[in-house]
């Protein structure tokens, strides 16, 4: 059997030929090694161990199950189950819709993504972000700070419903244009044509991406690509002169400071101080009322700039030019939408906004700067501004708020308005140190997600409300008050538990590193980053070692078939059972067992 790796790699260079077709892609499926792989990917996630339709989970995965699973693709007989819909609570009170896949047919999706994104992702837009290997938000982010300088308006593009609203014909067809393997294409029908089951009743599904599918967010990032690939034919179209004509009253000032300074440089031997200081004090207000003007014409119509950036649904565009430009840009973006992809894009809230007010995108504030007076000299002792149409990104209020609110970690007075920190109920049962990890995290989490704002400092107040609510946490638990709680956990003035590890006592503190803004390259951002199959040589892991092993790690028995046991967490074992000591004294969430083992241990009889 080829390797993954290998396959993977020659797809992705063939893919970049225009003109060359995917042939004989199915038979890959064929192949144990790309189960392995797949499975060595997503076994470390904890929704593997929510059951599906088929009240199966990962526990209990077995060579055995990827051989079936094999042959149900050889004959042609396998078919997705479908998803088992449950509702999770979104922020404004809703509930989105969550589907859960079966095991088996997670494990052939990540095989599925992996083959696609090595055939498209090498083809994807620079100005796309979401759902892809070394990208993020930040990357997104970044884009926008470093591309948008200057822009005057912005267009906030929402596309209604899109995840369930992708045309499943015009989707194949896309997909038709890059595989030509009749084979792999109807297994991508299948995938999208699985449905969901929703209180035991069976729903069809005519449009939108698999529910809860691993192969959604790329099958979304190839169909999205067409928007990509017409906003960058729109833009050449769009884009016009080489650069802004000077401003002509900036230049008459200019001309006036210039002269002033050549006449007061031919009298200066003549000038005695007081004359001196005069035209000194002249000259500075001349270049003051010079800078008080943007070197450029901001009205010129004979340049125009379009910029783009998209993260999944979400787009960003900036405009430098007219309003009038930017109906005409949302007219046509929404005919585009409409007629060559079946989506509507939302007239209401795809909003054309000044670049003097606040764009929200990604979760950030985005602005450009119209300052003219933060200003630096340059090396050659020049006056230059520095925040002039710069684009800035910020750290929206509300989002700090409603998350403090969201954690029940702050009272809001309806009367009054006034804001009180208080103690978190569904904390008090944890220890000390849990419920001080608790805090620290959710206070990473949020500066972690908002180190590139301008003023991500402001996240002092989050913090602040924070720290007393951990107080009264801690108040509310020992019934004591807040003035003896911090007596009582001071460490050389910090707040501090101690806790003891087998190397010995240790002190975790409360977060003290402060909130300074990062400026983060454009690619290489952790933050939603998802694993990819490409450049990187596979090697199997020590799991698909041991499942291939044949000896039991309980019995010992030798070649005899494994089943991986799986547990969702480790704290979740009490320890009392030996089996269950021996996971948590190897760290490890997974043990292989021969089937008769597994069977004791489920029934409780192992031990």
């Amino acid at each position: 059997m080829r390797s993954p790796t290998i396959v993977l790699d020659n797809l992705a260079k063939q893919a970049t030929r225009e003109d060359y077709k995917i042939r004989r892609l199915y038979r890959n499926l064929y192949n144990v090694e790309f189960y392995l792989m797949a499975y060595s990917r997503i076994y470390s996630k904890e929704g593997n161990m929510t059951k599906g339709v088929d009240e199966q989970t990962i526990d209990g995965m077995s060579l055995e199950r990827i051989e079936q699973l094999i042959e149900s693709l050889k004959d042609y007989s396998y078919q997705p189950k479908p998803s088992k819909r449950v509702y999770i609570p979104k922020k404004n009170g809703d509930k989105r819709p969550l589907g859960i896949p079966s095991f088996e047919d997670k494990l052939l999706q990540e095989i599925v993504r992996m083959l696609l994104e090595s055939i498209y992702e090498k083809n994807f837009s620079d100005l796309s972000h979401g759902f892809r290997p070394e990208r993020s938000c930040h990357t997104a982010l970044t884009q926008i700070r470093d591309r948008f300088t200057g822009v005057k308006w912005f267009i906030e593009g929402d596309i209604k419903g899109f995840f369930d609203n992708i045309s499943h014909h015009k989707l194949i067809s896309i997909l038709k244009r890059k595989i030509e393997d009749e084979a792999f294409i109807n297994l991508i029908w299948k995938f999208l044509r699985a449905g969901y089951l929703e209180e035991w009743n069976h729903y069809k599904t005519y449009s939108g991406a698999p529910q809860g599918g691993l192969i959604s967010p790329i099958l979304s990032n190839i169909y999205l690509n067409e928007l990509d690939q017409y906003i960058k034919m729109y833009k050449l179209q769009f884009d016009k002169g080489k650069a802004r004509k000077r401003l002509k009253e900036y230049r008459t000032r200019e001309a006036r400071l210039q002269r002033a300074k050549k006449r007061y440089k031919l009298k200066w031997a003549e000038m005695n101080d007081t004359e001196k200081e005069k035209s000194q004090f002249h000259v500075k207000n001349l270049k003051e009322h010079m800078m008080e003007l943007p070197y450029k014409d901001p009205m010129d119509e004979n340049y125009k700039r379009l910029q783009y950036t998209r993260y999944a649904d979400d787009i960003l565009i900036g405009v430098i030019g007219s309003k009038e430009d930017c109906r005409k840009i949302k007219q046509d973006l929404t005919i585009f939408l409409e007629k060559e992809l079946e989506l509507e894009l939302s007239q209401e809230k795809t909003l054309i906004t000044h670049s003097e007010d606040r764009a929200r995108f990604l979760g950030y504030d985005i602005k450009i700067s119209h300052d003219n007076t933060t200003t630096k000299y340059t090396a050659s002792g020049y006056k230059q501004r520095t925040r002039t149409m710069v684009c800035e990104l910020l750290l929206p209020h509300d989002i700090w708020r409603n998350k403090l609110l969201e954690y029940k970690a702050l009272k809001i007075d309806s009367n009054t308005q006034k804001w009180k920190s208080t103690h978190r109920a569904h904390l008090l049962q944890n220890d000390d140190l849990e419920i001080l990890s608790t805090y620290n995290a959710e206070i990473r989490g949020l500066y972690n997600y908002y180190r590139l704002a301008n003023n991500v400092y402001k996240l002092d107040n989050f913090k602040f409300i924070m720290e007393y609510s951990m107080y009264k946490t801690f108040a509310n638990k020992y019934k004591s008050s807040v003035r003896k709680v911090i007596r009582k956990y001071s460490i050389n003035g910090h707040f501090g538990v101690r806790y003891d590890t087998s190397k010995g006592k240790k002190v975790s503190f409360f977060y003290k590193d402060g909130f300074k803004k990062q400026n983060i390259a454009s690619k290489g951002s952790e933050i939603d980053v998802i694993p990819t199959g490409r450049n990187k040589i596979y090697n199997r892991t020590s799991l698909i070692e041991r499942l291939l092993a044949g000896k039991c790690e309980w019995c010992e028995s030798n070649d005899v078939p494994l089943e991986i046991h799986h547990i969702r967490k480790l704290k979740d074992l009490k320890g009392k059972k030996r089996w269950e000591k021996r996971m948590i004294e190897r760290n490890r969430k997974t043990m292989a067992l021969c089937k008769a083992c597994h069977r004791k241990l489920h029934n409780g009889k192992l031990d």
